[in-house]
């Protein structure tokens, strides 16, 4: 049985706390390591080796740190599939979306290259009578992340690589579920030239969680996952008077407009929905046609691709379009939501409940389900599956079919498939949901934008990625320079008798 361990200043540290969480192989569902939870004292070890290290960092110039960055993009290309291959074996990915995981994140520090100018302050010329001001952006000091489960590989990295171009420290509390790839990028970011103690990696539960919002040191922290979760972490975090930043769940609503390509729309929704077995906050989970002749074109065209759908492990090929979901108790949850559906009403129209992996029948695969005539009372339709499920709630209207994307709580990603720019713009100027795709099913933006949700999707004012970090790990310090005439009026020769 493989032990993992923390990365703290530059070294694999076995745990000491006596605490440890199995990490699972997905489609075989057997153990294969252990993972340490980290106790308070190996978080303060971690914090204090992050502190030490981070001021010769800080005064690095950027153009410096930013090379550092180049660097760690040419190992990521080269150990892409030595990443991605451990990705898949703990997460359940199929291979080419475990490589998209780290290219999308790649993308990101590709970005952050760029800090030596997106850390350029403001100058004003002459504000008064020989005075001068102008702004700084610089580091907070020790920074934090805590990532899910679902993007082992991007989410770190949209978090540590805007941290660690800024030039603060960062402490990674990445899931205990697949923890893996995040201590393969804390390797390669020394590797790439980043000094001892900059970036840790330490692993853990709501104790190594708990002791990152109540550590003083800590000054910023990020946090992916659960909306309840990024509640508690955003209020406690907060109140301890540290810059936050929380990510939560999401509903994500895609409506399909009589006049859109059904075919285009059908392809979408399935990538949309069942692609990383419905494991992903930006997953079309509910699509909404409008009108019931657009909704029977769109069943139509959905069944037979979704009954084509090919599930099974990342080791069977390119071709399998989902694996697994991470654990036992999620396919028991999904499982759990899809009978309550059926009971309270839906139409199951495609029933993966019987699917059976042969070879791999202890593995967690959860077959693929299509709902219709979902409505917005059943908690099918209210919560966030996490699984390969799609519903349909069927619209009589455009209007109505808005106002079901702006009344749910979650504010993550919406999109509309139309070939009316009239009726596209108009979506996108009102539906109050923070990223918007026409013709587009899952908006994603690039990494030289801001990605963040709105509602109970997204807590905090600056978004991750893009202008919004660099600003979210940076420190606006403005100074007004008023420099008395001197030298400049020549040397005093003779002797100044007193007055």
């Amino acid at each position: 049985m493989q032990e993992l361990t923390h990365y703290i200043n530059g070294q694999h540290v076995k745990g000491t706390s006596g605490r440890f969480s199995d990490v699972f192989n997905p489609a075989t569902g057997e153990v294969q390591a252990k993972c340490p939870l980290a106790s308070v004292e190996e978080m303060n070890t971690a914090v204090a080796a992050a502190q030490a290290a981070q001021p010769a960092w800080a005064a690095t110039n950027p153009q410096r740190r930013a090379r550092v960055m180049m660097e760690f993009v040419r190992l990521l290309n080269r150990d892409m599939d030595k990443l991605a291959e451990a990705l898949s074996r703990e997460h359940g990915k199929t291979f080419p979306d475990a490589k998209g995981d780290i290219q999308r994140g790649l993308e990101v520090v590709e970005y952050c290259i760029g800090a030596p100018q997106l850390l350029k302050g403001e100058f004003t010329d002459g504000a008064g009578p020989g005075i001068d001001i102008y702004s700084m952006r610089q580091a907070l000091g020790v920074t934090a992340g805590i990532t899910p489960f679902n993007f082992p590989a991007m989410i770190p990295m949209w978090m540590f690589a805007p941290a660690l171009a800024c030039g603060n420290a960062f402490i990674l509390k990445p899931s205990e579920r697949d923890p893996s790839v995040p201590l393969m990028l804390a390797e390669l970011m020394e590797e790439a030239g980043l000094p001892k103690g900059i970036l840790q990696v330490v692993n853990g539960d709501k104790v190594a969680v708990d002791a990152i919002l109540d550590h003083e040191v800590i000054q910023s922290i990020g946090f992916v996952g659960s909306t309840p979760i990024a509640q508690y972490i955003y209020g406690r975090g907060c109140s301890n008077g540290k810059r936050v930043q929380c990510f939560g769940g999401a509903k994500n609503h895609m409506i399909i407009m009589p006049d859109a390509d059904m075919d285009q729309a059908a392809d979408a929704l399935i990538g949309a929905g069942y692609g990383a077995a419905g494991e992903r906050c930006m997953a079309i989970s509910v699509a909404v046609p409008v009108g019931d002749e657009t909704a029977d074109r769109l069943i139509e065209k959905l069944v037979p691709r979704i009954e084509k759908l090919k599930v099974g492990p990342y080791t069977a090929g390119n071709d399998v379009d989902y694996g697994p979901v991470v654990t036992a108790e999620a396919k028991k949850r999904i499982l759990g939501l899809i009978e309550t559906g059926i009971a309270q009403g839906a139409k199951l129209v495609v029933d993966g409940r019987d699917f059976k992996l042969q070879g791999y029948e202890d593995g967690f695969f959860v077959g693929p389900h299509l709902f219709d005539h979902v409505t917005p009372d059943m908690d099918i339709y209210t919560q966030e599956i996490f699984g390969p499920v799609l519903s349909t709630v069927r619209a009589a209207s455009y209007e109505e079919a808005l106002k079901l994307a702006m009344d749910h709580e979650y504010g993550n990603g919406t999109a509309i498939f139309t070939r009316d720019g009239d009726a596209a713009r108009d979506f996108a100027a009102r539906v109050n949901v923070g990223m918007v795709g026409i013709n587009v099913p899952i908006p994603v933006p690039l990494a030289y934008h801001t990605f963040g949700g709105w509602k109970k999707s997204g807590f905090g004012d600056l978004n991750q990625h893009g202008p919004d970090s660099f600003k979210f790990y940076t420190r606006t310090k403005t100074v007004t320079a008023r420099w008395p005439s001197g030298i400049k009026e020549g040397g005093e020769f003779n002797f100044k008798p007193m007055d």
